[in-house]
């Protein structure tokens, strides 16, 4: 059982401060009482009569006003929310939501997916608008741990992402038009259930077995298109970066490379000077050298198991 409010009644007192006026607006409210005569030629022409409350939201709310605009209002913002991508679930409602994206970090091909991040009281996710497609989400169940941590963007800026690890083992990087504020609701959200320390560990470096350059036939929307870059195969895999990428475009794991071949096409360092690196589930990055053989026999040596043309 709950105790009933005190009814809001007036109070005064010739004495406060704008400082004063503002807390008792917004933690108590004030009630206005008007009465204004306008004259002409000491004629009354209008009068107004003015009764009227102004309080904070909070307020008002617990003292059972304005009630009715304020569910109004908060449907509004959830069907506005589904016309902008997210379909919401049965009973969820929306934490936050700002301009960012995803790190899509699956098979050979990264890069930044830019969207609309959506943090709901039971998951976090990732939209794109048109065309409209969740490009990432995980319940907030599935959330073991998440971090802020720079990264230094191709103009030499410094930029917060948020990180964050799931219970599979997995990881996610997001960007997020403000990283803070996403990062401190997902922790209030969460409720505590975040682990301490971070579980992710820093990749270690590794000496390369090749490195050099490469130009990488990058797979384009209106068509792929040769991009010259530094490529670096270790023990872990092949990696290629372009000077004006923050992070490699191009990045094929050891275990899932299946073979590599020699083409006979024309590169852009002459004919015979293209070849293509097959993975295991059937896709193939076509790369190009001024020293294609010897990339091809290395990535052989490190993995003698595949096949070469």
């Amino acid at each position: 059982m709950t105790a009933e409010r005190a009814p809001l009644r007036p109070t005064r007192d010739p004495r406060v401060t704008l400082d004063d006026l503002v807390e008792v607006l917004l933690n108590k409210g004030a009630v206005l009482h008007l009465d204004l005569i306008v004259a002409v030629a000491d004629i009354p022409l209008i009068g107004v009569n003015v009764r009227a409350v102004v309080a904070g939201m909070e307020t008002m709310l617990e003292y059972g006003m304005m009630r009715q605009w304020d569910e109004d209002t908060r449907a509004w913002a959830e069907r506005s929310v589904r016309r902008r991508g997210l379909d919401l679930r049965e009973g969820e409602s929306v934490v936050c939501r700002m301009s960012g994206g995803h790190l899509l970090a699956e098979g050979i091909y990264t890069g930044w997916r830019p969207g609309t991040v959506h943090l709901t009281d039971q998951r976090l996710v990732v939209v794109r608008d048109e065309p409209r497609e969740v490009l990432w989400q995980a319940d907030l169940d599935a959330v073991r741990a998440a971090r802020l941590e720079p990264e230094r963007t191709v103009g030499g800026e410094e930029r917060l992402r948020l990180r964050v690890a799931l219970a599979d083992g997995g990881e996610a990087l997001l960007s997020a038009q403000e990283p803070e504020k996403l990062h401190a609701r997902l922790t209030d959200a969460c409720a505590g259930r975040l682990d301490t320390p971070f579980p992710f560990r820093p990749a270690v470096e590794e000496e390369p077995l090749h490195e050099g350059h490469l130009w990488f036939h990058e797979p384009r929307r209106g068509g792929p298109l040769w991009r010259g870059g530094q490529g670096r195969l270790t023990a872990a895999g092949l990696v290629w970066k372009a000077p004006v990428d923050s992070r490699p475009a191009l990045v094929v794991p050891m275990a899932d490379i299946a073979g590599v071949e020699r083409s006979a096409g024309y590169g852009p360092a002459g004919e015979g000077t293209v070849f293509v690196v097959r993975t295991t589930d059937g896709g193939e990055a076509t790369l190009a050298a001024d020293d294609p053989a010897a990339w091809t026999e290395r990535l052989a040596a490190a993995r003698p198991a595949m096949g070469t043309g």
